[in-house]
């Protein structure tokens, strides 16, 4: 059997051919740059035949337990019986597309102004790129500014507005205080960088320098509350605290990107876990228990140019029948007595038992998260922002680790810069058998290092 076909010596044999296969007829084989061999899929990622729970079978039989859980929205894991049966209910029953609203739309809106205390008013969207794209037009529209902080590092979906200095090579992209916006790729509109301000994270120094040097013309400050598209970094003590004072202070409309950790890191999701509270929030992912559905909300007074129809927030598909099922369901789940608890604990045994294999070890490396949300760093120094990430993290040492862990059934994105998921469907055997075979990995790792 040739390299082509293993994959961490698994047989991927289905996967290769698949692949091969949809390279004729997708460009790059796939349909998002996150599944890519550039991505760490490499050679070719791996072919899904089905997922159940908190395991994940692919086209040659492999079963492994999930921790990429689609990148964040399978919250319950797969194929969640509530959520499943309450879409199935409305196709059957009731159709999917009507442009016109539903009284389950603002049952549903109800249910997130309940759990986000900062939401007065929502929005329904499909993705987080369009809720981030809408927010960002409304902040301008409302302060009547041009300019947005956002931070190296992060991701905000791929709108030509943000799509920058996501991953930059920090050679070309100015001194660590004062970075300068790195176009994504080609095909971004002249101009689109003077409208936006890039700064380190976790700089509370910085983010103060700039608006008090350009305070006048920024609209908003666009972050995630946890850095969660360069591993997982945290905030450093008192620093969104000091970012929730200056935008406060100067007018500017704090965004809260919640797409990761809304409703994954409690009902609130991290801004509720946090104590912080934004003047517009960003959800996706979680929210939908697994199927595609994004909201956008927050302060009453900036959401009435909406409401107006000042600023417009289109979308055909905008709170579709079958989104708006799933959301409502997955929502009536996350409000079950004790559920986050529990997952917090599985999660918890993940992330400690994970500190503890690669501490006895002896190894270079840590786990940075909070809840079921978390990375592991291959690292001599500390992480607390993109550019720390970039010189101390070990890239080559992270493949090997992915692999070994992939050989022992455990999967995860092979990119560093992606995180670990824990969903509801995890159990305590599902961590130990985890951590049996980080020991392995990690013993492996601490002969070769």
């Amino acid at each position: 059997m040739s390299d082509m076909q293993l994959i961490a010596g698994l047989d991927t044999s289905g996967s290769a051919k698949l692949f091969e296969a949809a390279c004729k007829l997708i460009p790059g084989g796939i349909n998002s740059t996150a599944r890519a061999t550039w991505s760490g899929w490499n050679p070719y990622p791996l072919f899904v035949d089905k997922g159940e729970g908190s395991r994940l079978t692919d086209v040659d039989g492999n079963v492994y337990i999930d921790y990429l859980l689609g990148l964040g929205p399978m919250i319950f894991g797969h194929r969640p019986p509530r959520v499943t049966q309450a879409v199935v209910d409305f196709i059957q029953q009731r159709g999917t597309v009507f442009a016109l609203p539903t009284a389950d739309e603002a049952r549903l809106a109800q249910k997130i102004i309940d759990a986000v205390p900062s939401v007065e008013q929502v929005r329904l969207c499909n993705t987080g790129t369009e809720a981030v794209l809408y927010a960002t037009r409304l902040a301008r529209a409302f302060t009547k500014r041009n300019k947005i902080i956002r931070f190296e590092g992060m991701y905000h979906g791929f709108s030509d507005g943000v799509y920058w200095s996501k991953h930059p090579n920090i050679a070309k992209a100015g001194p660590d205080n004062r970075p300068i916006p790195v176009a994504q790729g080609p095909g971004m509109p002249k101009g689109v960088e003077e409208n936006l301000i890039i700064l380190p994270w976790n700089d509370a120094q910085a983010l103060a320098d700039t608006i008090a040097r350009e305070g006048d013309s920024i609209a908003a400050v666009l972050t995630e509350p946890v850095m969660c598209n360069t591993g997982c970094i945290l905030p450093q003590p008192g620093y969104l605290e000091a970012m929730r004072e200056l935008t406060l202070k100067h007018g500017i409309v704090l965004i809260f990107d919640e797409v990761i950790t809304g409703f994954r890191l409690g009902l609130a999701g991290a801004q509720g876990r946090l104590g912080i509270k934004p003047d517009l929030s960003v959800f996706a992912k979680g929210v939908g228990g697994g199927f595609p559905v994004a909201a956008m909300g927050g302060r009453a007074d900036i959401m009435a140019l909406v409401a107006n129809g000042t600023v417009s927030m289109a979308g055909t598909y905008s709170a579709n029948g079958i989104a708006i099922a799933a959301a409502n369901a997955a929502l009536d789940e996350l409000n079950t007595p004790g559920l986050y608890q529990k997952l917090d604990a599985v999660s918890d045994d993940l992330r400690f038992g994970l500190e503890k294999v690669l501490k006895d070890a002896g190894l270079p490396a840590y786990v940075v998260g909070v809840g079921p949300l978390m990375q592991v760093w291959f690292a001599k120094d500390e992480i607390h922002s993109y550019r720390d990430a970039e010189r101390h993290a070990d890239q080559k040492i992270f493949d090997v680790w992915w692999k070994g862990m992939l050989a022992r059934g455990v999967l995860f994105h092979p990119g560093a810069y992606e995180n670990l998921f824990v969903s509801t469907a995890h159990s305590h055997a599902d961590v130990a058998a985890t951590l049996d075979a980080a020991k392995q990995v990690a013993a492996t790792l601490a002969r070769t290092i």
